[in-house]
């Protein structure tokens, strides 16, 4: 049997991290399987569901690089098919019409709670239902009142809930709409789902949806119910803990590749084993290897598989990631050296997209003043001397190449009889801006004869400044 998986989000707000995971699992299931891959887009929340969620998950599966094989199907294009099982469901005596007011259920509610005893239905309506005029009525599935609901779960292994834990669930509202627990369990019969792979929020719903199945005389796919992840502290991840939309990762500055291992990781394993490419996960995961108990979402863990990513993935696959985040911060890369011969060596320093491409800025566009720190500290009146000097040695040069800036430098402080960071560092700061940047022959290579140069000039005028201040 063909294994058929699916990714099934509510378009109520953007993709968060622990969906993303839970599509990654599905979607490594079955290419691992040779199976199909269906995105069903569960939209029946009219008043929550919105066109914007919607683009967020499609915006967020591409990003991460999820392609489904089969949809996106909506449901609600699926209505008439829902109606027409409501109906076989009420032929078959599976199901009821009930016509209690919302009055009755809150009081009955109330005094359930009163006696400490779990609010449920009480099956007023299951075999006697009063017609009441001008009430429109809902449909509730007939549960049966014995025996177990057991099921062998492929993340918790078996799982039995007792029937007389359930009741009779509405499956249509009394608008005719159907509800998720009945829509989810058309749509997976009728999409030939094999394994549901969903979060452990819906444990509750599953026996319920598997007496749903046995009554259309199917056979329930195999369930994989995956733990939660908790914020750092414990809690429930929420947006304080990290839980914002996938594509505010791509915001950020993440590889989705950095991203997809990180969520691998983030509750499955294989030994010591930390980075692993996308063929590695379709052939080493497993679904019984998941963790039953719930993941700690930690951002340093994160940012530190998205440093090894950025530092060895193909400089034009970085290229094409860092190209997005450079336009963002409004930086023209054509206005410089070119990416290939100035990542290999920022991209070892850079955690995220956004801290790389800020340390490309330098080498591209020129900056109005110096970092008030680093001036202070470099750029005094005794280093004019200093950079006088390095100035003329080169612009003298003939070969603007790393070894020959490198020995203009050293043949500086030979002269001046001064360590190499006195000339150095108020070099640096010169044509950088700052007290940081890669080596100072690499710098002065990729940024050229004439930044370097008028970058020198700047910095002299400043000194010049400081020393008139100090007159």
């Amino acid at each position: 049997m063909a294994v058929v998986t699916r990714f099934a989000p509510s378009p109520t707000g953007y993709l968060h991290i622990g969906g993303a995971r839970t599509a990654l699992y599905s979607w490594l299931f079955a290419r691992q399987q040779g199976g199909k891959f269906v995105l069903r887009i569960e939209d029946t929340d009219r008043e929550r569901s919105t066109g914007e969620s919607v683009q967020a998950i499609f915006d967020g599966m591409n990003w991460l690089g999820l392609a489904h094989d089969e949809g996106p199907f909506f449901q609600t294009q699926r209505f008439d098919r829902y109606k027409e099982i409501v109906q076989q469901l009420l032929d078959a005596g599976h199901a009821y019409y009930c016509y209690c007011s919302k009055e009755e259920l809150d009081a009955l509610r109330e005094q359930q709670w009163a006696n400490k005893e779990k609010p449920r239905y009480n099956g007023k309506c299951r075999d006697s239902a009063e017609v009441r005029e001008g009430v429109e009525p809902v449909v509730r599935f007939r549960n049966p009142l014995e025996g177990n609901v057991v099921w062998q779960d492929a993340i918790r292994g078996e799982i039995s809930i007792s029937n007389g834990e359930l009741d009779d669930l509405i499956i249509a509202r009394a608008d005719g709409t159907p509800t998720y627990n009945l829509t989810v369990v058309v749509d997976d019969i009728d999409m030939g789902m094999t394994h549901v792979v969903r979060g452990d929020d819906h444990i509750n719903n599953t026996p319920r949806q598997i007496n749903i199945y046995k009554a259309l005389g199917a056979e329930p796919p195999v369930f994989g119910h995956v733990p939660m992840i908790l914020g750092e502290d414990g809690s429930r991840l929420s947006k304080r803990h990290g839980a914002v939309g996938v594509m505010q990762y791509r915001d950020d500055g993440y590889l989705p590749e950095a991203v997809l291992n990180y969520l691998v990781r983030l509750g499955w394993s294989h030994g010591d084993q930390e980075l692993f490419s996308i063929d590695q996960m379709i052939e080493l995961f497993r679904l019984e290897n998941v963790n039953k108990a719930p993941s700690t979402f930690n951002t340093e863990k994160l940012q530190w598989i998205n440093q090894q990513y950025i530092k060895s993935v193909p400089v034009e696959r970085l290229i094409e990631a860092l190209t997005w985040h450079l336009e963002q911060a409004g930086i023209d890369a054509n206005n410089g050296p070119s990416l290939e011969a100035l990542l290999p060596e920022l991209r070892e320093r850079a955690n995220t997209l956004v801290v790389l491409a800020e340390a490309c800025r330098m080498f591209y566009q020129d900056f109005e003043s110096f970092n008030e720190g680093a001036a202070k500290k470099h750029l005094k009146v005794s280093s004019a001397e200093a950079l006088e000097l390095v100035k003329t040695k080169l612009a003298a040069l003939d070969n603007w190449e790393a070894e020959a800036l490198q020995q203009a430098v050293h043949d500086t402080a030979e002269a001046l009889e001064v360590g190499m960071g006195k000339v150095g560092m108020p070099l640096r700061v010169a044509v950088s801006g700052t007290g940081q940047s890669p080596s100072i022959d690499f710098t002065l290579a990729m940024l050229g004869r004439e930044r370097t140069l008028a970058r020198i000039d700047q910095a002299l005028a400043y000194v010049a400044q400081r020393a008139e201040q100090a007159r």
